[in-house]
């Protein structure tokens, strides 16, 4: 479905949001809600109150894009205790539907960071 790049800034709405909206209303919840840019290229989704549908809306060379995947089994998850920015292995376990609120991320070592 969605492989977002590495480096893609992800933002999730995590309150529910009215999926009668299209484009241009998911655009002004990234203005008005997110406080974010929706002509930056980052990808902004949004879960409905069932959390069986989600959006995600990002701007691509001379237009915008809005992907949609409705469930019909289950729920996706929606984690806690998190900003509105997540990393692109928090999107892709919320579309696979595996709940990380008691996921720890582990340290890696980074070669750039040798002290």
């Amino acid at each position: 479905m969605l492989t977002p790049a590495p480096g893609l800034r992800i933002f999730l709405r995590r309150e529910a949001t009215d999926m009668r909206v299209g484009i241009d209303g998911l655009a002004n919840l990234t203005r008005n809600v997110l406080a974010q840019d929706p002509l930056s290229g980052h990808l902004f989704v949004f879960i409905n109150r069932g959390a069986n549908l989600l959006k995600a809306l990002f701007w691509e060379r001379g237009g915008y894009c809005m992907l949609v995947k409705r469930l019909e089994r289950g729920k996706f998850p929606i984690p806690n205790g998190i900003e509105n920015e997540i990393d692109r292995s928090h999107l892709l376990m919320i579309i696979d539907g595996i709940k990380a609120d008691k996921e720890t991320k582990l340290l890696r070592w980074n070669p750039l960071h040798i002290s």
